[in-house]
């Protein structure tokens, strides 16, 4: 029985309304699931915290892949067993230390929750390539469910109120992951609560329903004997352990594991503390090497990236008279107030914020004789929409020209940093000479868990500075900056790592199309069905989407709340342009002048004229900002869907045009995130042109070439 005749069967007396209940729940149900399996990947494969982005583009080349296999036989039986595979396939590779053969861009992969005889492989492609192959396939089912209903209100009423559904159901997805997240919960809830909400796709058809159990307790059961989690963050798997003895930090302290690998050591950084083991007063004298240079008691620190603690411990142990601690991880910071041996945080002197450090420095109007950039240094991204990590906005020159800003007459910024890369020393040296006007003094000594001090400010202005190996001009690198932020990236180009899987995902998309485009009509590898423009706003739509979410995590902070927050939105504007369209649409070429329009205009306000603005004028022209571009981005495409002849096909060419728009994502890294807006600019106009040909071509020739008026 194909999804056609299926949804006949069990429609009952109202298919659509059948339809619509069916399309929010598999709505709801993929959401979920892209979002689960991206967070639980990569806290299992920790390569894959690196890039979500990845994971995210295999789940839209299922979804398209089924789309186009919608008028086939139903493949809902084979999404609990797709599953399976691919949780037991992410469980087998959590077991194996993958390292990086690229030095294109540095990962900080620290295995330190493995055995030591754990197999090694030299290439964090493997896993992937391997969890993208499995994702796209676990989303095959469920996007062959989604179109076949888009289909049937097409067919029975009209295809702008079935994609409205489905936005519904998507939205309720992110939600119901934000909620999960803010709760802390833990992975088996999160597939639980997918599970769960997976019976209403698969009640039905009774004979599934044992099947689906039995696949149910499967993953279950694999997911909970995998955990070696005590707690779960927003952005990490965290788990705090004493170090073993003789063999790392003690003194009371311990290790905090993120996704397992080491993230921070919490140990007695007093001088009062006893040595437990030979080397930790190395990391005590390190610590306070800014202190010492500074001359004097500082008045006000300021901690970015404050951790569990040990920065805000020695600066008041250096006599600080107040220390305001900024924090992203609010779990972290819950770990550092019950476990670390100073009690840092439970002094009157700290001041703690839970926010991004970047937001902090946009926005707080205190001033600091000191500022330390602790050793902030992520193992994950913004967001699964973008290529850019989670502490890049912090090491740019806009950043610390916002620190030096914040700086009392005669302080200093203190950078701690683990560097292992010539690029990234000569990149940090260049960074501080461009905003400070003179090169940082620098400690080069090995302290354990940093190798790198960069003083700058007139603070520091009596030390030795930096030689010439460390200046701008004579190191000819790459400043990071907000519109590139790339600390971590050796020069500004898309490297042959990632072209090489750029090109072996491109090579998988184009393959999948060729076997699931196979039928009447549709030509050699699909290319008889292939849909210019639904294809092009797909693609230009994640860059739209993508940029979106990066500006704002630049403007309101890095934090797991604006990303969730933007993303709702998003799929809200995108809801309320639907519903508009189906109630009074506007005429394309009002939607396509006002797209065009807020593209050029997003453009040329570059983002970082909103930093300074007070929030409720900041807060109006970012809505402006996002949410003009995505709105009459919405309105065109509802416009478009809802004159399709075919929206099953429509919705496939179109989420498969997502995944191109996802490779060109990684343009950012050449061009800038700015720059994106422009291509973004393109591909929608290459649409509007293919949809007039396609167009004229219909009434020219009175047949089925084009969209219908």
């Amino acid at each position: 029985m194909d999804e056609a005749e299926r949804i006949g069967v069990t429609a009952g007396r109202s298919p659509v309304r059948t339809a619509a209940a069916e399309l929010v729940a598999a709505s709801f149900v993929v959401l979920f699931q892209e979002l689960a399996v991206i967070r639980w990947a990569g806290v299992q494969v920790r390569a894959l915290a690196y890039f979500p982005n990845l994971i995210l583009l295999s789940a839209f080349l299922g979804l398209g892949l089924g789309s186009l296999r919608a008028k086939g036989r139903s493949l809902l039986w084979a999404w609990p067993p797709s599953l399976v595979a691919l949780v037991a396939a992410i469980v087998a590779l959590s077991r194996v230390v993958f390292t990086q053969s690229s030095t294109a861009e540095h990962l900080w992969l620290l295995y330190y929750d493995l055995d030591r005889n754990a197999p090694v492989v030299n290439d964090v492609r493997l896993p992937i390539v391997a969890v993208f192959v499995l994702s796209a396939a676990c989303f095959v089912p469920l996007g062959q469910f989604v179109a076949a209903r888009l289909d049937l209100f097409r067919e029975r009423s009209s295809a702008i109120w079935g994609y409205a559904w489905d936005v519904v159901g998507s939205s309720l997805g992110v939600v119901a992951f934000a909620v999960a997240s803010f709760w802390g919960t833990f992975p088996v809830v999160w597939f639980a609560v997918l599970l769960v909400a997976g019976v209403a796709l698969v009640l039905l058809p009774r004979r599934l329903l044992i099947g689906y159990a039995a696949c149910a307790v499967l993953v279950l059961l694999a997911i909970a004997r995998g955990e070696r989690a005590d707690a779960y963050s927003p952005y990490y798997s965290l788990r705090a352990e004493g170090a073993p003895e003789g063999s790392r930090f003690t003194g009371g302290g311990f290790l905090l594991l993120a996704n397992g690998s080491l993230h921070q050591v919490a140990f007695g950084v007093r001088d009062i503390d006893p040595e437990t083991i030979p080397g930790e007063p190395l990391v005590r004298s390190g610590y306070r090497i800014p202190y010492r240079a500074l001359g004097r008691a500082p008045g006000a620190v300021l901690v970015l990236g404050a951790g569990t603690g040990n920065d805000v411990a020695v600066a008041l142990d250096s006599g600080a008279e107040r220390v305001d601690a900024v924090e992203i991880d609010p779990k972290i910071l819950d770990i550092g107030r019950e476990r670390h041996p100073n009690r840092p945080y439970a002094s009157p002197r700290v001041r703690v914020f839970n926010t991004d450090a970047r937001s902090y420095l946009n926005g707080t109007a205190d001033r600091y004789d000191l500022i330390v950039f602790a050793t902030l240094d992520s193992m994950t991204r913004l967001s699964a929409l973008s290529s850019v990590r989670l502490d890049n906005f912090v090491y740019t020159q806009e950043s610390l020209a916002a620190a030096r800003e914040r700086l009392n007459p005669g302080g200093g910024v203190a950078m701690y940093f683990a560097v292992n890369t010539p690029y990234i020393d000569a990149r940090l040296h260049s960074l501080h000479e461009r905003v400070f006007g003179r090169p940082p003094a620098v400690v080069r000594d090995h302290h354990k868990l940093f190798n790198r001090i960069l003083l700058s400010g007139p603070a520091f202005d009596h030390l030795e500075r930096a030689g010439a190996e460390g200046r701008a001009n004579d190191a000819g690198t790459e400043i990071p900056t907000d519109d590139w932020p790339y600390l971590y990236l050796a020069r500004r180009a898309v490297s042959g790592f990632y072209w090489s899987l750029i090109g072996i995902f491109a090579a998988l998309a184009v393959a999948g199309v060729a076997v699931a485009s196979r039928g009447p009509g549709r030509g050699i590898l699909g290319v008889g069905s292939f849909d210019a423009p639904m294809f092009l706003f797909g693609l230009a739509f994640l860059l739209l989407e993508s940029r979106a979410v990066t500006d704002m995590n630049l403007v309101w902070g890095a934090t797991w709340l604006t990303s969730g927050v933007v993303f709702g939105s998003i799929l809200a504007t995108i809801l309320l342009a639907t519903l508009a369209t189906g109630i009074r649409p506007l005429p394309l070429r009002v939607a396509a002048t006002g797209l065009f329009g807020t593209l050029v205009l997003s453009w040329l306000l570059p983002v970082r004229h909103l930093l300074t603005l007070e929030v409720p004028l900041r807060l109006v022209l970012s809505a402006l900002f996002v949410g003009g571009p995505v709105f009459f981005a919405a309105s065109s495409f509802a416009v478009l869907f809802g004159k399709h002849p075919r929206a099953a096909d429509a919705f496939g060419w179109n989420v498969l045009g997502a995944v191109a728009g996802g490779l060109l994502e990684f343009l950012g890294m050449v061009i800038g995130l700015r720059a994106l807006a422009l291509v973004a600019l393109g591909a929608y106009a290459c649409a509007f042109l293919f949809q007039k040909v396609g167009s004229e071509s219909t009434r020219e020739g009175g047949k089925e070439a084009g969209y219908h008026k």
